[in-house]
């Protein structure tokens, strides 16, 4: 695997795949994503959503999309003459990178919204993904006032966030010398022989995030010396982190990340 040249890849070049080897069998399968055992301790990191400061609305995303095409005002994305549009439901939830949505919108906590609603913040023997929540949807539709946690991937200011506690908790701080692996479904051209792994300083991990073949934050990003390991899985709508009790203390308690403990995938 080659590359043209860029700020990426001159900070986080290609690196061979065998550095991964020890994820297969510590995790298992990695194409969703290589998930760890506690390392010896884990907590599971959120992705953020937001709700507009007027309040979610009466109106579910399916709704609007369904007003819409029905005024003629909605493309029509059709596949072998059947229109998605029309059998499909529109959730309002997203796949990839994501980040604040700007002015009139404000952080809605999984701890607010449960409370709000009597749901779980996350169900008995589930995982953070589109199953939470469903009080708060309407025929599996988010009301528009609110724009749930995207899947496979951390939203921008999660993941800066996170990369900075990720330094105050390594020995060699930023200059920690890290892995990154993104799973194969994260590319146009899926491969599933030849993965997609990085090599770089910690320090500069926040510039990961950006990597313009895939729009998602790393599957999986590692301490070379092993000492924590994080993976967000495709399909989910949160990432485990896998480390020391005190880098487990620290993300529970940071005023900007909200984390929780799930006893079921501990």
């Amino acid at each position: 695997m080659t590359e043209e040249p860029n700020p990426l890849s001159r900070l986080w070049p290609l690196a061979p795949s065998g550095p991964a080897d020890w994820l297969s069998k510590l995790c298992g399968d990695g194409v969703t994503g290589f998930m760890p055992p506690a390392m010896p301790d884990a907590v599971w990191v959120l992705n953020a959503m937001y709700e507009h400061e007027q309040g979610p609305t009466e109106v579910s995303y399916d709704e609007y999309h369904r007003a819409r095409r029905a005024e003629g005002s909605s493309r029509t994305h059709r596949i072998g003459g059947t229109d998605l549009g029309a059998v499909g439901i529109v959730t309002g939830g997203d796949l990839g990178r994501a980040g604040h949505p700007g002015p009139g919108w404000r952080r809605l906590r999984w701890a607010e919204l449960a409370r709000r609603t009597g749901d779980p913040m996350v169900p008995d023997g589930l995982l953070p993904s589109y199953r939470c929540f469903p009080s708060a949807k309407k025929n599996g539709s988010w009301p528009l006032g609110i724009v749930p946690p995207t899947e496979g991937s951390l939203d921008r200011e999660t993941w800066s966030r996170l990369v900075a506690v990720l330094v105050a908790h390594s020995a060699a701080g930023p200059d920690t010398r890290c892995l990154a692996y993104y799973n194969p479904l994260m590319f146009r051209a899926v491969d599933f022989d030849d993965l997609h792994v990085r090599a770089g300083r910690l320090g500069d991990a926040e510039a990961l995030y950006d990597l313009s073949e895939a729009d998602f934050s790393p599957s999986n990003l590692w301490a070379e010396d092993r000492s924590w390991l994080l993976c967000t899985d495709y399909d989910l709508w949160g990432t485990k982190v896998a480390g020391p009790p005190a880098l487990v203390e620290a993300l529970l308690n940071d005023p900007d990340i909200e984390a929780v403990r799930l006893p079921w995938a501990h």
